[in-house]
C-alpha cells in the first residue's frame, strides 16, 4: 500500500499537504476496494476502510478544487470478478457517505435542511435501518417474475449471480400483487446468520479447507460460487431496503416503499424505525448498538433515509453516494503490537511515504500487519522507533493508525528513526519543498529524481493502467514490473507497441517463465481492446499531479474533445492568456490543478508520451451528460440570490441536465440566471450582450 495518512486536523494541512494526502489515500483505498469486492478478502475492517474514505472526503470539503478523479469519493467498489458475465446497472448502485458521531448526523440533518431550503420548524421524517454487513445485490422482476440478480460491482457494472440468489429462500420467484410494477428492480444485502457461519467453518475446518474471516466474506465467497450447488448449501438470507430501475412507484415514501417491499413477500429487517427528529435517530442507534451483540447477524452501523421521495429526488447524489441518506457506524476498536520496522515507500508523485511493518495483531476481527506514519514530522512528533510497542487505533479520522508508542515498554537503546534524505530507489536527493503560500515547508518528502526514478515511473505505468483509466486485464503491478525489469515497456506509448515488438523479436513473450501462448496472446488482445477510450478515462491515466477522475471528467466534459484539450494545455501558461482564464473558469478547477496541469504539459517529455499515444489510439470526444435537454453543454453561471432552490441544487440540476456551470462570466458563457441582487457578473453579460434569464425563466427553460 502507497497511502500518505495524517493526523493533524485537515484545517493545518497546507495545499500540497492536502493534494500529496489525497493523492495517497486515492492509491491506498483503491488496494482495499479490490482486496474487497473482487477478492472478498480485505487487509483491514470496514471502519479502517470508512475512516479513510471519511478523511479524503473531509480534505475534498475543505479543498474542492483538488478533488481527484481516481478520488474515492468519485468511485463505488471494484469492477466485477471474472468468471461471471456483467450486467450494466440502468440506476447505479452507490455507496452513501459516512458519519462517526452525534455531531456528523446533525450535520447531515443541517446540509439536508440548508440544500432543500428549508427552516428549522419543517418537519423531516427519517428511515433508520440497521446496516446489515453482506453483500449488496439488486433483484430484478418483470411481470412480477424473477428474472436477473446482480452484484453491486463498481456501482455501474455487476456480475451476473441470478442462478445463484435464486437458491435464497429469500428470494420469491414470482410476487402477485397489484402494486407491483411491471419492472422493478429489488435491492438488497445478502448475509449469513453467525450460527450458519460458525457451522460453516467447521465443516471446512474438517475438509481441511481455509476459514474464511468473517461471516461477510463468507457470504460473499457463497454467492459468488461457479457451482450453485454450493451456493443452496449456505443457507444465505436477503433483507431488502430500496430499488433501481422501476415503471412506477407504490408509495411517495420511503417508509411506505419497505412496507410495499414486506407486502410482496421480502424480508425487511424488523429493527427499522421511522423518526421525526435527531434524538430520535440517536436514540435507535445507540438501542440498536446495545442489542448489536444479540442479533444473529452482523451490522456496522445505522442507515438514515429521508423519507420523502420527492426530496430525495431533489437531493440527487453527489459524486459516488445520495446526499438523502449516510451510515452512522460504529465506533472500532484498538490494540498493541510491535512496530517491527519502518519502510518507505515512493509514490508515482515521488513523495517518501513511512509504512509501519506490525507485529500481526486481530483488531475488530481484522489481522492488522501495516499502518502508514505519513512523514517524518508525525513520526518525530510521536517518537516512534523500531521495536517499539505501539497502540494501533480501527478508528477515527485515519485507520489503520499507529497512535503512538508505549513508552514504558521501551526496550533500551532504541533509537530515534532518522528520515532518509535521498531516495531508496534512484538515489535522487529527497526534499521537503517551500510552499510560497503558507511559507512554510510540506509536510511529504518528495523525490527530485522526476523522470528517472523508476519507482515513479513504475508507480505511473500501474496507474495507466488501472482500473479507473486504461483497465488492461492482465497488466496488473506484477507484470508492469516484468515488463521494466527487461525494459520492454519504460512508458505508455510503449504497450501499445509491445505486440509487434514482440512479433518482430527472437525471443517472444510466450516462451517466458510464468506466460505461454495462451497468458500471451490474452495481454495482446487486452491491450487492443484499450485502443479505443473515453477522453475522460485518458486524461486521468496521464497521472498528472492533483488530477483524478472527477477532475479529469470535468476537463474531458469543458474540452470536449482531445484534439481541442490538447491544444489548450500546449497554448496554456501560468497566470496569463486566454487558455489560462478559460481554464480557471471552470467550475471545479482551481489554481493548483491548472498550475499541475500547465506544468505538466510545458514538459517536452510528457507532450511526446500524449503525441505518441494520440497516434497509437482513438480517444473518444466527451459527450455531455445529458445530450437530449435544452441546456446540454451550455455553460451557465448563476448570480444573485435564488428563491427557488439553493444555488447548490440549482447547480447540481444544471450539470445533471448536460450543463456546464462556470465561477464567472465570459465571452463562452452561453446563459447567465440572474437573481435579486446580482452585481459584477450580470453587468459585464449585459456588456458582452450574452443570454440573460430570471430564475423563472430558467426553470421553464429546464422544465421544472
Amino acid at each position: 500500500m502507497d497511502a500518505a495518512l495524517h493526523e493533524r486536523p485537515i484545517e493545518e494541512l497546507s495545499l500540497e499537504e492536502a493534494a500529496a494526502e489525497l493523492a495517497h489515500l486515492a492509491e491506498e483505498i483503491a488496494h482495499h476496494d479490490k482486496l474487497y469486492h473482487e477478492q472478498d478478502a480485505p487487509e483491514i475492517s470496514d471502519a479502517d476502510y470508512d475512516a479513510l474514505r471519511r478523511r479524503n472526503e473531509a480534505i475534498e470539503s475543505l479543498h474542492p478544487d483538488l478533488v481527484r478523479d481516481d478520488s474515492p469519493s468519485r468511485r463505488v467498489g471494484a469492477r466485477p470478478a471474472a468468471g461471471f458475465a456483467t450486467v450494466t446497472h440502468t440506476v447505479p448502485m452507490l455507496s452513501l457517505g459516512n458519519a462517526f458521531d452525534d455531531e456528523d448526523v446533525a450535520d447531515f440533518l443541517e446540509r439536508v435542511r440548508r440544500f432543500l431550503g428549508l427552516d428549522e420548524a419543517q418537519d423531516v421524517a427519517v428511515v433508520a435501518e440497521p446496516k446489515i454487513d453482506g453483500l449488496a445485490v439488486s433483484l430484478r422482476y418483470e411481470n412480477g417474475r424473477y428474472v436477473r440478480a446482480a452484484t453491486r460491482g463498481d456501482g455501474t457494472v455487476g456480475e451476473d449471480i441470478t442462478a445463484n440468489v435464486a437458491t435464497i429462500d429469500d428470494v420469491p420467484d414470482r410476487v402477485d400483487a397489484d402494486d407491483m410494477p411491471g419492472v422493478f428492480e429489488i435491492r438488497g444485502e445478502v448475509y449469513l446468520r453467525r450460527d450458519d457461519f460458525f457451522a460453516l467453518n467447521e465443516a471446512r475446518e474438517a475438509e481441511d479447507q481455509p476459514r474464511f474471516a468473517n461471516p461477510r466474506n463468507a457470504a460473499a465467497g457463497s454467492l459468488r460460487q461457479l457451482d450453485v450447488a454450493i451456493t443452496a448449501s449456505r443457507n444465505l438470507k436477503l433483507f431488502v431496503y430500496a430499488w433501481g430501475e422501476a415503471d412506477a412507484l407504490p408509495a411517495e415514501t420511503h417508509w411506505g416503499m419497505l412496507e410495499a417491499f414486506k407486502r410482496w413477500g421480502f424480508q425487511v429487517n424488523p429493527h427499522i424505525a421511522l423518526c421525526h427528529d435527531l434524538d430520535a435517530m440517536l436514540k435507535l442507534y445507540r438501542s440498536v448498538g446495545e442489542e448489536r451483540a444479540d442479533l444473529p447477524y452482523d451490522i456496522d452501523g445505522v442507515v438514515y433515509k429521508i423519507d420523502r421521495l420527492d426530496w430525495q429526488r431533489r437531493l440527487g447524489f453527489v459524486s459516488r453516494a445520495p446526499r438523502w441518506a449516510i451510515a452512522h457506524k460504529f465506533p472500532a476498536e484498538k490494540a498493541q503490537t510491535v512496530l517491527k520496522e519502518i519502510k518507505i515507500q515512493v509514490g508515482r508523485t515521488g513523495t517518501l511515504t513511512p509504512v509501519a511493518v506490525l507485529e500481526p495483531v486481530t483488531v475488530g476481527g481484522v489481522v492488522v500487519q501495516h499502518a502508514t506514519l505519513h512523514n517524518e514530522e508525525e513520526i518525530e512528533r510521536k517518537d516512534v522507533r523500531v521495536g517499539d510497542t505501539v497502540i494501533v487505533q480501527r478508528a477515527g479520522d485515519v485507520i489503520p493508525q499507529v497512535l503512538g508508542p508505549v513508552k514504558e515498554k521501551r526496550r533500551k537503546g532504541a533509537r530515534r528513526y532518522k528520515f532518509p534524505q535521498k531516495c531508496p530507489i534512484c538515489g535522487s536527493m529527497a526534499v521537503r519543498e517551500h510552499n510560497p503560500k503558507t511559507g512554510k515547508l510540506d509536510a511529504a518528502r518528495r523525490c527530485t529524481g522526476g523522470l528517472i526514478c523508476p519507482a515513479q515511473a513504475v508507480e505511473r505505468l500501474r496507474h495507466f493502467v488501472s482500473r479507473n483509466a486504461f483497465d488492461i486485464e492482465g497488466l496488473g503491478d506484477k507484470q508492469v514490473q516484468f515488463f521494466w525489469d527487461r525494459e520492454e515497456i519504460r512508458n505508455p506509448v510503449e504497450i501499445f507497441t509491445l505486440a509487434k515488438r514482440d512479433g518482430d523479436s527472437e525471443t517472444h513473450l510466450a516462451d517466458q517463465d510464468g506466460w505461454g501462448e495462451v497468458s500471451a496472446r490474452n495481454l495482446f488482445q487486452a491491450i487492443e481492446d484499450r485502443r479505443q477510450i473515453g477522453l475522460d478515462r485518458f486524461i486521468n491515466a496521464l497521472g498528472i499531479r492533483h488530477i483524478g477522475e472527477t477532475t479529469a471528467r470535468v476537463l474531458a466534459r469543458s474540452y470536449g474533445s482531445a484534439a481541442a484539450f490538447y491544444k489548450a494545455m500546449r497554448d496554456a501558461k501560468v497566470g496569463e492568456g486566454e487558455s489560462w482564464d478559460d481554464l480557471l473558469n471552470i467550475d471545479g478547477i482551481g489554481e493548483t490543478a491548472a498550475e499541475a496541469l500547465v506544468e505538466f504539459f510545458a514538459e517536452p517529455h510528457n507532450r511526446e508520451i500524449v503525441e505518441g499515444l494520440l497516434d497509437q489510439l482513438e480517444v473518444e470526444d466527451m459527450a455531455a451528460a445529458a445530450s437530449d435537454t435544452a441546456v446540454a453543454g451550455k455553460t451557465v453561471v448563476f448570480t444573485g440570490s435564488l428563491e427557488a432552490m439553493t444555488r447548490q441544487e440549482a447547480k447540481a440540476t444544471a450539470e445533471s441536465l448536460g450543463a456546464k456551470v462556470a465561477g464567472s462570466v465570459s465571452a463562452k458563457t452561453d446563459i447567465v440566471v440572474a437573481g435579486p441582487g446580482a452585481g459584477s457578473k450580470l453587468k459585464k453579460a449585459t456588456e458582452l450582450g450574452l443570454t440573460v434569464m430570471t430564475e423563472e425563466e430558467w426553470l421553464a427553460l429546464i422544465g421544472r
